[in-house]
């Protein structure tokens, strides 16, 4: 038995085996991540090109490997229409509603009539996503200024989606608070609290990783927010934002460690929607955002 021959033979096909493994390891890496992770890819619909049909930005969503579209607040009946046969066209779903009203009618102001078109225009947007099965509406629950302080903001924020939660209960829509550049819950502690006092499963965090940059580590706010999360958008990752003094051993771009990004939210167990809010584009821009996107979920940096 030549023995000197089998050994040989053996660590052939030993490293034959090693190197295939990395290889397909590579290869997977390479390959769009969310499906096996559950988590599901969507634009806003801000995103995709302008000067085309309702039809043809879904189109373009689905050719650029996006699963789900995110519009704004739909204020007539033939919006939600285009909207729901687009989606059944294509096969590409409505990922939730952004409320279009809270800036320009906060929840938080002092004229109650501002409120009052502020609450009209989430209701609006709360039937929208029951309509066309979202499953929930983004708000921005209100707005400090130098003439509406903090606590005010807080409470009656609070005070207004306590009568709405009713509303989300029959229409099974969940209301997604969102961090933002509001001046409001600024931290992911206050978020957490804020939420929890509802004590509604009505009421959730719709998780900006790209608005909490300048304040805070987005993984340290998910990791924080943990279940409380229904929703993310996405942004600081696209073309044209990568960050000048880029360096792929420091792991990150904008100032976002995007791997540990994606470790958070694997940690937390987020398995829904994860939507890119960045600017508009062209076909070819949109397919390097859904590209950069896919790389983000199997744990890489976008660039």
């Amino acid at each position: 038995m030549n023995t000197g021959f089998n050994r040989r033979e053996f660590l052939l096909k030993s490293s034959s085996i090693a190197i295939g493994g990395v290889l397909l390891g590579s290869a997977a890496m390479e390959r769009p991540a969310a499906a096996a992770s559950g988590i599901k890819k969507g634009a806003c619909i801000g995103v995709l090109p302008e000067e085309m049909t309702v039809l043809e930005k879904f189109e373009v969503a689905k050719r650029a490997g996006f699963d789900g579209v995110e519009p704004n607040t739909l204020n007539s009946a033939d919006e939600v229409k285009q909207y729901k046969e687009a989606a059944e066209k294509t096969g590409v779903k409505i990922t939730s509603i952004m409320n279009s009203d809270h800036w320009k009618y906060p929840l938080s102001d002092n004229d109650p009539e501002v409120v009052k078109k502020c609450i009209e225009g989430l209701k609006t947007s709360m039937h929208n996503a029951h309509d066309l099965d979202a499953g929930a509406v983004l708000l921005v629950p209100g707005v400090v200024t130098a003439d509406v302080r903090y606590a005010e903001v807080y409470r009656r924020s609070q005070d207004q989606i306590r009568k709405l939660l009713p509303l989300a209960k029959k229409l099974k829509v969940i209301i997604a608070i969102e961090n933002v550049g509001n001046r409001f819950l600024l931290s992911p502690l206050e978020m957490a609290r804020y939420v929890d006092e509802f004590k509604s499963p009505w009421i959730r965090s719709y998780f900006d990783i790209g608005n909490v940059v300048s304040m805070g580590y987005p993984q340290d706010w998910i990791r924080t927010l943990g279940k409380r999360v229904c929703r993310v958008h996405i942004k600081r990752f696209e073309p044209g934002t990568d960050h000048p003094k880029f360096d792929p051993k420091d792991r990150r771009t904008q100032g976002i460690d995007w791997p540990d990004v994606r470790k958070a939210l694997s940690q937390v167990g987020y398995s829904g929607w994860v939507t890119a809010e960045v600017k508009s584009g062209d076909e070819n821009y949109v397919k390097e955002v859904s590209a950069r996107m896919d790389r983000i979920f199997s744990g890489q940096n976008p660039v």
